[in-house]
């Protein structure tokens, strides 16, 4: 068993990650120790990424006791660079954390600054003078390359930066070790591009509000929420984009982070309808001892170009606008997948033509048939009896659940072939379809149709007639 982790006081008298218990409770005989729990540091880790949400978007892990953060264009909100470090440390610090800061203008440089250097921030033109006397180490190499650099007296970053990359290179057994020490020098420089990932997706639209007090009740919840509303579909109007997913990030004193979200089935940048999809989940969201800084977070934006006033209130477009409005009222109180219609599917096989989805998803561009169809189909089509005059006439009068209905109009037929790649190795093989609109006397209209030809080459058995659906 081996050391994981030690305090301060553990270092000071000489005990060192990766040392054997064994010898450290030799040098300390009333040493106490805890298992190592790593799944756990990594989760605590991930959480407090996400707490530095409230300084940038672009926040991720870097090892097991690191973080990144991309503080490009977010500086001005905490006074300037050396602000928002000494606020980063000072909030880190009553969360029980100690933290050495690195910034500067490359990832590469910012990871040594923090690790070894003892100035948190590089200025940009000093940057070089700063990275001089840090340690070979300082350039993220695997241990190998450090302990030659090492060997050769090149000790520090200063050395390599005055030696010629040809002459650097051929002091390695093989090029590829010579690459990787020159591409991690490039790397610092800035001379190379080091891409980074962050945690999660960069909104494409966010809000701000630190708070002078911590909020501790819904009330005052709701008056940070239309702060922020307001100012967040402002910049959509701006833009010319509607939401689709909004997120309500709440800051708590304690480190956590809340969240509420909230989804739309067409863009959208009214205030008033957002807030209202809120009103409901901003009562179970879990405050602690109080919110310090709140964040809303256009996640999934659309273009939403303005539009047209309408001159007369019975406008469609403003019916339209009330009906999702209210699915997504439906969905984000019900849950999306319990909220679903009908959307067109690419088939003119009727039973096929259309398939549940959420109603929040958008519409497909299937066109539907020119020809109408009824409201209401049938779980399955029903077998009904049929008179015509001639095989391929209409029918005349039909037999539909033991009731007789004499045809006075009838309008077909249509016919609907089958789809034959969907038959390839089935068994059942489909047959064509011919439906009629046929309207009885007492004014019902249905939708039959007859299944198979008369005197077809190759039909297995009759035609068969069934009532497929109902009109009105």
């Amino acid at each position: 068993m081996r050391l994981y982790a030690l305090n301060r006081s553990a270092a000071e008298q000489g005990l060192a990650v990766g040392q054997a218990l064994t010898d450290a409770r030799a040098l300390i005989p009333d040493l106490t120790v805890h298992q190592a729990e790593s799944e756990a540091d990594a989760k605590a880790l991930k959480a407090l990424a996400d707490w530095c949400g409230r300084y940038t978007p672009w926040t991720n892990i870097d090892g097991d006791d690191g973080l990144w953060l991309d503080i490009t264009g977010c500086a001005h909100l905490f006074g300037g660079e050396a602000g928002l470090v000494d606020d980063l440390v000072r909030r880190l610090r009553k969360l029980g954390f100690t933290a050495r800061p690195g910034l500067a203008d490359t990832p590469g440089a910012a990871w040594a600054i923090s690790r070894h250097g003892n100035s948190p921030i590089a200025n940009p033109a000093d940057q070089d003078e700063a990275l001089a006397p840090l340690p070979v180490e300082a350039l993220r190499l695997d241990p190998d390359s450090a302990l030659l650099l090492q060997r050769l007296g090149l000790k520090t970053i200063g050395p390599l930066l005055d030696l010629p990359r040809a002459t650097l290179e051929r002091r390695f057994r093989s090029p590829e070790e010579g690459e990787a020490v020159l591409t991690r020098l490039d790397q610092a420089m800035g001379r190379r591009d080091e891409p980074l990932s962050p945690l999660h997706p960069i909104p494409a639209f966010t809000a701000r509000l630190a708070l002078a007090e911590p909020v501790l009740t819904a009330e005052g919840m709701e008056a940070v929420q239309d702060r922020l509303l307001a100012r967040l579909c402002r910049d959509l109007a701006e833009a010319q984009k509607g939401a689709r997913s909004l997120t309500l990030h709440a800051y708590r004193v304690d480190g956590e982070v809340a969240r509420i979200a909230i989804a739309m089935g067409r863009p959208a940048r009214d205030p008033r309808h957002m807030k209202r999809l809120f009103q409901e989940r901003l009562e179970t969201i879990d405050l602690g001892f109080g919110v310090e800084t709140a964040l809303l977070t256009a996640d999934l934006v659309e273009p939403l170009l303005p539009r047209q006033i309408a001159l007369q209130a019975s406008d469609r477009r403003a019916s339209n606008d009330a009906i999702d409005q209210l699915v997504d009222r439906l969905a984000n109180r019900l849950g999306e997948p319990h909220i679903r219609r009908l959307q067109p599917n690419e088939s003119h096989i009727p039973e096929r033509a259309q398939r549940r989805v959420p109603a929040t998803r958008d519409s497909a561009d299937w066109a539907d048939p020119s020809r109408p169809r009824p409201l209401r189909l049938l779980d399955r089509p029903e077998p009904i009896e049929v008179i015509a005059e001639v095989p391929e006439s209409p029918p005349k009068q039909f037999i539909w659940r033991r009731v007789a209905r004499r045809v006075l109009h009838a309008d077909g037929p249509e016919r609907i072939e089958p789809e034959w790649w969907r038959q390839v190795g089935q068994p059942v093989q489909e047959r064509v379809r011919d439906y009629y609109r046929v309207e009885d006397r007492e004014g019902r209209r249905y939708w039959l149709y007859r299944e198979g030809l008369y005197q077809a080459e190759g039909q297995s058995g009759k035609p068969a007639w069934f009532l497929h659906g109902v009109f009105g």
